[in-house]
This record gives C-alpha cells, sequence and structure tokens, in this order.
C-alpha cells in the first residue's frame, strides 16, 4: 500500500528520521509508538500529503483513500444536526440522491426518454451501493459512540470539543477508507464507546494505524507495532506486551553489541596512539585509522530513567471507614443522577469509578469530595485528610512559575531540600526544577500536580481521570506513585491498563443507584460479560413477546418438566428460519420493483418502496437476533441433557 525507503526528514533544523525505512501492507493494524517528539504525527502526516519528503523515497498505492482522524478535526463547525455531518462520508450516495429528487420532480412533467434512462442508471447505483441504508448505518455507529437517539438532531455546535470528535470518527469510520489512522482516539471517548470501537475495528477490512497512549486498547487492537527511535522504524510483531518483551530482547542485544564495539575501538585507539610515530607501523596505522572512519558505529541504549522514588508522609491514620453515604440524591433538573443511594468506602479500599459519559462520576467524586450540592448524608470518618485531583488542577498551575517555585508557594511547611528530593521522585532531576511550568508537557504538568498533593499529608485520595492525555511513561509512573500509597483512594478513569494496575473494588453507576464489585477489573470484566450479557437476553426476550410476530423465544414457558424441549427450541429455529428466508425473499422483491418503470416514475410508489425496503431489513436483523439467541439456548439445553 504504502511504502518508505531509505528517507530523511527534518524538522525545526533537527532530523526526526535518518536513512530510515517503513512498508505497510494491506490489512494490517499497526500501533504507531515512541516517546514524545520523535516524529509520530510527522510520519502521519507525511503519508497524507501535509508534509513533504525531500529526501528518500515515498510511493504510495494508486488511488488510495486515507481517513486520518487528528485534533485539527476540532475546529470543524457546523450547525447541521450530527447525523447529517456524519453523513458528510457518504458523498456519491447523497449527490445520486439529490440528482434522483431533481429528476423525480422534472419526469413529472417531462417523460422523455434521456430523462427515464437516466433516473434508471442512477437509482439502480444508488441501489447497488446501499444508499437506503446510509442514515440507518449512520445513526448505528453514531449510538454506538454513545449518542443517544434524541442527540442526533442536535447540531454539532451544540457539542463539546469530545463529543464533537466522536462524530468525526463516526464519519471516518462510515467513510472505510482503505487506510484508517486515528490519533490518539480513547482520549475523546468513555469506556462503552472505546469497547464498541474495538469491536467495529477488529472486523475493520482496511489498514489501521493507532497512536494511542492506551496500552489495553493496543493490545485488543494491534497485530505489529512500529516504533519510532533514534532517528529509525522498528518493527515488532504482535500486540504492546509482546513489544515490550521482543524490545527488551534487542536492546539487551544491541547493549552487547555497543560494549563489544566500544572495547574494539579502545584497542584500535590503543595501537594507534602506540605506533603512530614508528616509520615501521606507518601502514599498519593507517590502515586501522581509516577502517575506524568507515565503521558503522552501533548506537546506545537509550536508558529509561522513569523509575521513581517516592514516599507519601500520611500525617495520620485515619479510622476503619473512610466516608459513607445514606439515601444520597442527585439530579440537574429533570436529568436524575443519583436516587436514594447508598455506599459505603473503608481503610484501604481503592476504587475505580467506572462507566459511560454523562452516568454522574464526576458528580458522585464533587459530592465525595465536598465541592457539590446533594440530598442525603454524607460522613467523613475519624481522622480522614483528603485531596482532590482534578484536571483544572492542571489549569489552575501557575504557567509563570518554575516548578520548584510551584511547590515552594504551596506547601510552605516544607524545606527547599525536602521539595526537591520529592521532585527528584518525579523525574524533575537537576536543574529541571527550574523550568517554567508553561514549558512543561501534559504529563510533566501531572507529575507536579500529583507533587503538589503528596504535600498535603492526605491519607485518602479523590482523583477524576488523571490520566487524561499523559504518554505512557507519565501513566506508569502514577501507577507506581498509587501502589506505593498507603492510604485510601477512588479514582475515576477510562484507561483499563490503569485501572487493573491500581484498584481493588469496581464501582459504577446504574439505575440511579452505586454498585460495586469486590474485586480488580480483570475479575469484573469477566463477571460483567456475563452479566449484561443475561440482561442482553432478558432485554430480547421481553421484545420478542410484545412484537406481533407469531413466533417467540419467549423460554419462560413452562412445560410439565419444567424446561422449554429441545425439540420445540428447533422447531422454532426452523420456523426462524423460514422466517429469515421469507424476509430476504420480500426485500429482493421490493428492490426489484424500484427499477420498474411504473415505480421510479411515481415519488409517491418510489417513497414506499424506499421505506418497505429498510424496515425489512431492520426486521430481518431483529429475527437473526432471535435467532441467535435461540441457537444459544438450544446449546445450554443440550449440554445440561449430556
Amino acid at each position: 500500500m504504502i511504502s518508505f525507503s531509505n528517507f530523511s526528514f527534518e524538522f525545526g533544523g533537527r532530523y526526526l528520521y535518518k536513512d530510515a525505512d517503513w512498508h505497510i501492507k494491506p490489512r494490517e493494524r499497526i500501533g504507531l509508538v515512541g516517546k514524545n517528539g520523535t516524529g509520530k504525527s510527522t510520519l502521519l502526516r507525511l503519508i497524507t500529503g501535509d508534509y513533504q519528503l525531500r529526501e528518500g523515497e515515498m510511493s504510495k498505492l494508486k488511488n488510495l483513500s486515507i481517513g486520518f482522524l487528528n485534533q485539527d478535526l476540532l475546529s470543524y463547525e457546523s450547525n447541521e444536526p450530527i447525523v447529517q455531518v456524519a453523513m458528510q462520508a457518504f458523498e456519491r450516495e447523497l449527490f445520486l440522491e439529490t440528482e434522483i429528487n431533481k429528476l423525480l420532480k422534472i419526469v413529472e412533467t417531462d417523460y422523455s426518454e434521456e430523462n427515464l434512462h437516466k433516473l434508471g442508471e442512477m437509482q439502480e447505483e444508488f441501489l447497488h451501493m446501499g444508499g437506503y441504508d446510509i442514515r440507518y448505518k449512520t445513526e448505528e455507529i453514531l449510538e454506538g459512540l454513545g449518542f443517544s437517539t434524541s442527540d442526533l438532531s442536535r447540531a454539532l455546535s451544540e457539542f463539546s470539543g469530545g463529543w464533537r470528535m466522536r462524530v468525526m470518527l463516526a464519519k471516518l469510520l462510515l467513510m472505510q477508507p482503505q487506510l484508517l489512522m486515528l490519533d490518539e482516539p480513547t482520549n475523546h471517548l468513555d469506556l462503552p464507546s472505546i469497547e464498541w470501537l474495538e469491536n467495529y475495528l477488529t472486523d475493520y477490512e482496511g489498514t489501521v494505524i493507532i497512536v494511542s497512549h492506551d496500552r489495553y486498547f493496543l493490545n485488543r487492537m494491534v497485530t505489529k507495532i512500529v516504533e519510532i527511535a533514534n532517528q529509525k522504524i522498528y518493527q515488532y510483531t504482535g500486540n504492546y506486551d509482546s513489544f515490550l518483551s521482543q524490545k527488551k530482547e534487542r536492546d539487551e542485544l544491541q547493549a552487547r553489541q555497543y560494549e563489544n564495539q566500544q572495547q574494539y575501538i579502545k584497542e584500535q585507539e590503543k595501537f594507534i596512539t602506540r605506533f603512530k610515530a614508528k616509520a615501521s607501523k606507518a601502514t599498519s596505522v593507517q590502515s586501522r585509522i581509516k577502517m575506524l572512519d568507515k565503521l558503522d558505529l552501533v548506537q546506545a541504549v537509550e536508558q529509561d530513567n522513569s523509575r521513581i522514588n517516592i514516599r507519601f508522609n500520611m500525617k495520620k491514620e485515619p479510622g476503619k471507614v473512610i466516608f459513607e453515604l445514606k439515601n444520597l440524591s442527585k439530579s440537574y433538573g429533570p436529568i436524575e443522577i443519583l436516587q436514594k443511594s447508598d455506599a459505603l468506602f473503608s481503610r484501604g479500599d481503592r476504587v475505580a469509578l467506572i462507566g459511560a459519559n454523562g452516568k454522574g462520576k464526576s458528580t458522585l467524586l464533587r459530592i465525595i469530595a465536598g465541592t457539590e450540592k446533594y440530598e442525603g448524608e454524607r460522613n467523613i470518618g475519624y481522622n480522614v485528610i483528603q485531596s482532590f485531583y482534578a484536571q483544572h488542577q492542571l489549569e489552575s498551575l501557575n504557567l509563570e512559575n518554575e516548578v520548584l517555585q510551584e511547590l515552594t508557594s504551596f506547601a510552605t511547611d516544607k524545606t527547599e531540600v525536602e521539595l526537591r528530593t520529592l521532585l527528584g521522585g518525579f523525574l524533575f532531576q537537576g536543574d529541571d526544577v527550574f523550568k517554567k511550568i508553561k514549558v512543561l508537557s501534559g504529563g510533566e504538568k501531572a507529575r507536579v500536580s500529583l507533587a503538589k498533593m503528596i504535600t498535603t499529608g492526605a491519607n485518602f485520595l479523590v482523583l477524576d481521570e488523571p490520566t487524561n492525555h499523559l504518554d505512557m511513561q507519565s501513566i506508569e509512573i502514577l501507577i507506581e506513585v498509587l501502589n506505593s500509597f498507603e492510604g485510601s483512594f477512588i479514582v475515576v478513569s477510562h484507561d483499563r491498563h490503569f485501572v487493573s494496575k491500581i484498584a481493588n473494588k469496581i464501582w459504577w453507576i446504574e439505575e440511579h443507584q452505586i454498585k460495586e464489585y469486590p474485586g480488580t477489573y480483570g475479575e469484573f470484566d469477566a463477571w460483567n460479560k456475563v452479566r449484561l450479557k443475561k440482561i442482553s437476553q432478558e432485554k430480547l426476550k421481553q421484545e420478542v413477546q410484545e412484537t406481533s410476530h407469531t413466533l417467540t423465544v419467549n423460554q419462560k414457558k413452562e412445560n410439565k418438566g419444567g424446561t422449554v424441549s429441545a425439540s420445540k427450541m428447533r422447531k422454532q429455529l426452523e420456523d426462524l428460519e423460514a422466517e429469515i428466508e421469507s424476509n430476504k425473499s420480500k426485500t429482493d422483491d421490493a428492490e426489484a420493483k424500484l427499477s420498474l418503470e411504473n415505480v421510479y416514475n411515481d415519488p409517491a410508489e418510489l417513497k414506499n418502496y424506499s421505506q418497505l425496503i429498510t424496515d425489512l431489513k431492520r426486521e430481518r436483523a431483529q429475527l437473526e437476533r432471535m435467532y441467535e439467541e435461540c441457537f444459544e439456548q438450544l446449546m445450554a439445553l443440550e449440554e445440561q441433557s449430556d
């Protein structure tokens, strides 16, 4: 698809790439990784043509379609409903729809053979391209990304940046480009939407390149890691964890090669220094000098100095109960968040509060922190000293302050030596403590805020999305910080790797109640998938009962033995198969009639048949879900009988 050969690229007076190579093949799922500033975004913009290559070669497949999700899309403005914005992906289909409607108006008075022939051709192409399904597909993807049905008619301009980015992502997914490039897609998604995107991309037929700091997401999605380091591009087969293992082996080999080469160079230089004045050795000396000049130098392995050495000094040991919520209720006008909900948080609890955006996670954190009004009781335990970390704290840092100065102004009871020791634990070494806040990266600012939190002597931490926009190194540092903390904490996060490393309990909000799972995220995830499947099955049974179909997969009916017989279940499967085949036949018949002259010449008939096709396809989707559910229950029944 795309091939980079022996290319170099200079940006801002330094080389990001030097004599590098990369070949992108069809249907690859690639994770593009590297430290900040190594040139990941630059490489993607070379592919799109935003940047031009001056050294080396880049070749592309002719007419290669490329979709690129990046921060620049946030600048797109529109007052159109989001469903219309996302449907812009169907450029040809929308053009055909407009032209067909124009021609339908024309043929009401002008029945010329030319107009009728043109209309027929357009209708046939529109049908072949699935034009009658584009709205349904668009709504399905937008709702998968977290929008409610009522949101679809709202203007794009009404939504915040993160939600706008979801609309842009939906548009790209609907375009189905041969090459889809996603730059930090999970930054704008909540957990259910991330899981939906994973399922969608698993079956994506094109090539996908993902830049992400979400380790869990990369492990689930990619089959190859491409690392940018030392102005080169290195490729590894497998997911991110596999890459770390392979990289460790490669670094160990490179370190040995570097040491051996350095030893060899020292020996040759020693020989040259010893015999350069002797005429009898002149030829040998010159030979070795030339040999060293031509030597292909092995680069030293970059050392990862991200290990921290931090200890929280809690001022007091809290009591057994950190806080208790009783009959807690919270609403914003007609929007109800919590309704007479209870929760108990004990000493030693390390809770991750997860779930979809809009369910009230941040609201609950603010109630716990005491910064949000509520109804009910909030009882804080004995000797509890809390500290609240939220994204606005990064914004509240004084940009003109130096790092050390920021901590000194906050922790007035600490000496400079104590604060410099603390900052050293957060990787601010030597003169780094004199850097201005305004020149720090997002991850570095987060470390400053965490350092400030430690100076409070808190024994209970409340953290709202602490991993947002952090690089992998900073996330690992935060994991180490929290694991070294002897107190308790509650954290809102959609980063599953982060949550799986730090939490011993999972909370979520469901039906306006605070729910708890007493275990790790991995254990919760396995349990929750089973739970949600059961809920889905029950919901499906309800839907089936409420339809006018004579067929049903309602398994609540019991026979004399107390269960539905396997033979009866097989009969239901046969009936469902017949229904599906009948639906397909009706759909094919309706699509064929769309091309008939008496139909495409009659706007009312054309509209009726178009709507019929849409309804039939939705009905078939429901029948197929019913069939799958019935089949799974038959399998379970037969396993029990065995």
